[in-house]
């Protein structure tokens, strides 16, 4: 499926967003203009079932295919969230970006943790106030978009990847220079996984103190996480 895109900036480098469940692209928007700033053309995608990108089937495989049929090949950086970090990595050998950021993937959603992606099914009704209560951090801005996304999101993408489908997708080695940007605290990867992902390649920074969505909880903290890898 070719997914649905918004485009920031003209820039000679080329970088792609993904965002997490329940999201779309409107999820970067400070994200998006501050690396075209730097020089980029920013792209983000609407995962299928979020946003104007089309419904289906859906599954961790399947998102990973439609950011490959959809997004370029060899970008300079590409980043995804939750939910984006779990299918870039699964789409990032085909995509060959220069760089990968996950930005606290869902790589073992449901494995052995506290969190089932099926509980966010739940979410599709939740209040204005709160979404305000759960997301103190963030800005009005964003807590319009979160209702907004929300009310976009079809549920069916997060039972895609529940119960039986839920498989640790975790990478066994970067196939990319990659950072994975750990929130604190992180429901999807402890200390231990934090080793095991340095250990295994990649580089781990942890932005203290910012909730699952870093962008969102702490733009600041989530820019400078990134110095050295835009």
């Amino acid at each position: 499926m070719k997914l649905h895109t918004h485009t920031w900036g003209t820039g000679d480098r080329v970088a792609l967003l993904v965002h997490g469940i329940m999201s779309d692209h409107r999820t970067w928007r400070r994200v998006g203009p501050a690396i075209a700033e730097r020089g980029y053309r920013v792209i983000a995608v609407d995962l299928r079932g979020h946003g104007e990108s089309g419904r289906g089937e859906y599954g961790a495989k399947i998102f990973a295919d439609d950011l490959v049929e959809t997004l370029p090949t060899g970008a300079d950086l590409a980043i995804g969230h939750s939910l984006g970090g779990l299918a870039l990595a699964l789409a990032a050998e085909r995509l060959a970006p220069r760089r990968a950021v996950y930005s606290d993937p869902a790589w073992a959603l449901g494995i052995g943790g506290p969190v089932d992606a099926a509980a966010f099914v739940g979410f599709k009704r939740v209040s204005r106030a709160m979404i305000r209560g759960f997301n103190p951090r963030w800005e009005e801005a964003d807590v319009d978009i979160e209702v907004a996304t929300l009310a976009a999101w079809d549920t069916d993408t997060a039972l895609s990847i529940s119960g039986a489908h839920a498989v640790d997708h975790t990478p066994g080695a970067p196939v990319v220079p990659s950072l994975v940007q750990v929130a604190e605290p992180s429901l999807l990867i402890n200390d231990a996984l934090k080793e095991e992902l340095a250990r295994r390649g990649f580089e781990v920074r942890t932005v203290r103190g910012a909730g699952h969505t870093i962008h969102r909880d702490d733009f600041d903290g989530f820019m400078a996480s990134l110095e050295g890898w835009l």
